[in-house]
C-alpha cells in the first residue's frame, strides 16, 4: 500500500471513529432502563423493554467496532499493515476502504 493509499485510508478510520462514537452515544441513551412508573401500557411497555434489547445488542457492537477502528489507526503506518493476519497476503484496497478494521483478507474471513 502506497503512501497516498494509506493517507487516504488513515482519514476513513478516523471518519468511521467520530461516527461510531456519535452512534454510541445514541445508543448509550437508547438501552436507559425503562422505568415501571411511566403510565405507558403493558404492551407498550414490553416493546420499550424490546427495543432496548435490541439497542443493547447494537451498542455492544459499536463499542466492539470502534475498538477495532482505534487499533487499526494506531497500526495504519504499520508495514504489516493491510496483510491479512492468517494468510500474510494483502487485503484488498477496496475491502480496507470498506471496512477499514479488517484483519483479513475475503477469502480468510469466509
Amino acid at each position: 500500500m502506497d503512501k497516498k493509499a494509506r493517507s487516504i485510508l488513515k482519514q476513513k478510520i478516523q471518519d468511521a471513529l467520530r461516527e461510531t462514537k456519535h452512534r454510541i452515544l445514541q445508543l448509550e441513551e437508547a438501552t436507559k432502563p425503562v422505568a415501571p412508573e411511566n403510565s405507558i401500557g403493558r404492551i407498550s411497555r414490553m416493546d420499550a423493554i424490546n427495543n432496548k434489547s435490541v439497542a443493547e445488542a447494537t451498542l455492544r457492537t459499536a463499542r466492539k467496532k470502534f475498538s477495532n477502528l482505534e487499533i487499526a489507526l494506531n497500526k495504519v503506518e504499520d508495514e504489516e499493515f493491510g496483510r491479512c493476519s492468517r494468510c500474510k497476503a494483502p487485503i484488498q484496497t477496496a475491502r480496507l476502504m470498506f471496512m477499514p478494521q479488517s484483519t483479513r483478507c475475503i477469502r480468510c474471513a469466509d
